[in-house]
């Protein structure tokens, strides 16, 4: 693997990013801008009916976001004419052959000039709807793929996957592909377009039922989690993303592909600058909930591993993988497309592993210092969080400490409370908020999987090697980050000053 200059890379390149007002992907967008602004173009395609609200999301999602404002320092009044010049907008939908694009000369003049794709775009709701989901992940990414194989000058597509399509296995999980028809429980073999099927046939069923939006809604995120579970993933998040990449992989032919594989994501380590975070990001939800009281106590294992990753070293090790391997040419000695899928796993777990009791100090040490101010007026005190290893011991710590001082009220299970909304609306708010939070994760509160980096490592060693990388630019080595200063100082305040409402 030998490599240059990243920035030098860069330049007079023509980059499609698909997803382009997704959290990852403004960082992405902000990056080029700033280190390297003699790329040629950043096509950024947003999920809009028109140009109008296309420029609409843009000004409002991405560069109206204090993301940009070193950027807007350092180029002044030429901010706007430089954006002008760099960026175009392309109003579409993943979901869609062509990505619906509907602008002839606009895909004519895309398709001669885009060097590089970056699919960004996703659902990455642990309980969306199936038939958003399965769209969206998996069938979008086999239409951001094709849309890629037209291009004329095409040397990369970048897809950005998550680490936890492993689902729920444990010990060392390697930097492997899925292949088409692959489970995680040996069960039946999976089959892509069947499921496409029995969404359609799932959503004629309720139409002819004549079910309201909302009943749709709540059947359509149950059958998620049925057809995940049955191929052994926890979610329909993970379970879509997994068959996208079993699709790209299969369908690629000779287009060079990279799949990053992030674990959990957090807020900017250094660039452009430290904590810059958006929305509630997997364990922020923790945080946010401690903050405000409503999280005494939780269920998992306090020693077990939490897998973190800055968000800007996973743009940087995007960037120096988009160098490392445009224009690969397949290995003659390949089986299949699938075995020439580069995977790289952005995490801490191997390198600079991080325990779940010392994120817990860390959120008692900080809103301890600086506790919340509640609607009241006053500080909210934080005290230990009670953490509970089994499921039986979590209910029983619910009932004990929740549902007994609804004195002569039978308890049936937990769900029971809600029948009580309007005598115990906070207790219910509390209770429904911890049982939503240990729904979503509990596949992964007692996670035993630590995710190998040596494809990764190895980019990392030739970055470093080559001598022409500008590592420090470009820094995605979680060994450099001291968790506790991070958290403390940069994480928690971050997720506090852009996150807290």
């Amino acid at each position: 693997m030998e490599l240059g200059s990243i920035i030098k890379f860069l330049e007079k390149k023509t980059v499609l990013v698909t997803g382009a007002t997704g959290f990852i992907a403004k960082i992405f967008v902000e990056k080029i801008l700033r280190v390297q602004p003699s790329v040629k173009k950043l096509y950024l395609l947003l999920r809009a009916a028109d140009a109008k609200s296309a420029s609409q999301r843009f000004h409002n999602e991405i560069i109206g976001k204090d993301l940009f404002r070193v950027l807007k320092e350092k180029l002044g009044e030429n901010f706007d004419p430089f954006i002008s010049e760099k960026v175009t907008l392309v109003p579409g939908d993943i979901t869609c052959e062509n990505l619906g694009l509907n602008d002839s000369n606009l895909v004519e003049e895309m398709l001669k000039q885009v060097d590089i794709v970056v699919n960004l775009a996703a659902t990455t709701n642990f309980d969306e709807r199936y038939d958003v989901a399965l769209y969206l992940n998996t069938f979008g990414a086999k239409n951001v793929l094709n849309f890629a194989k037209k291009c004329a000058k095409i040397q990369l597509l970048l897809h950005v996957s998550t680490a936890y399509v492993s689902g729920e296995k444990a010990g060392l999980i390697l930097e492997n592909p899925y292949h088409v028809g692959e489970t995680l429980n040996g069960g039946h073999e999976l089959e892509i377009d069947m499921e496409k099927k029995v969404v359609e046939e799932k959503l004629s069923e309720l139409r002819a039922k004549e079910a309201t939006d909302a009943e749709i809604t709540m059947e359509m995120k149950d059958f998620a989690i049925q057809r995940a579970r049955k191929h052994g993933w926890p979610n329909s998040y993970v379970f879509t993303k997994a068959m996208g990449e079993m699709l790209m992989g299969h369908l690629k032919g000779n287009l060079p592909l990279v799949i990053i594989r992030p674990t959990i994501v957090t807020s900017t380590f250094k660039d452009p600058f430290p904590g810059w975070v958006e929305g509630i990001r997997t364990i922020d939800s923790l945080g946010v909930g401690y903050a405000k009281g409503k999280l005494k106590c939780f269920l998992g294992d306090p020693e077990s591993i939490t897998d973190v990753i800055p968000a800007d070293m996973v743009v940087n090790a995007m960037m120096v993988a988009m160098a490392a391997h445009a224009n690969d040419q397949p290995a003659a000695c390949s089986s299949s497309d699938d075995d020439q899928v580069v995977i790289y796993h952005l995490g801490s777990s191997v390198s600079n592993p991080i325990r779940f009791t010392c994120l817990q100090d860390y959120g008692l040490r900080y809103f301890t210092s600086n506790p919340w101010i509640g609607k009241d007026g006053k500080p909210i005190k934080v005290g230990k969080v009670t953490v509970l290893s089994t499921m039986p011991s979590f209910h029983r710590y619910m009932a004990i400490h929740y549902l007994l001082p609804l004195k002569g009220l039978e308890l049936i299970n937990i769900a029971f409370c809600q029948y009580f909304r309007g005598l115990h609306r906070d207790l219910h708010r509390k209770i429904k908020f911890v049982m939503r939070l240990v729904e979503l994760y509990q596949p992964y509160l007692f996670f035993k999987g630590i995710y190998d980096d040596r494809n990764t490592e190895k980019l990392r060693k030739a970055a470093k090697d080559s001598g022409q990388v500008e590592v420090d630019v470009f820094n995605f080595d979680p060994k450099t980050v001291n968790w506790e200063d991070y958290f403390m100082n940069t994480h928690i305040p971050g997720v506090v000053k852009y996150v807290f409402k």
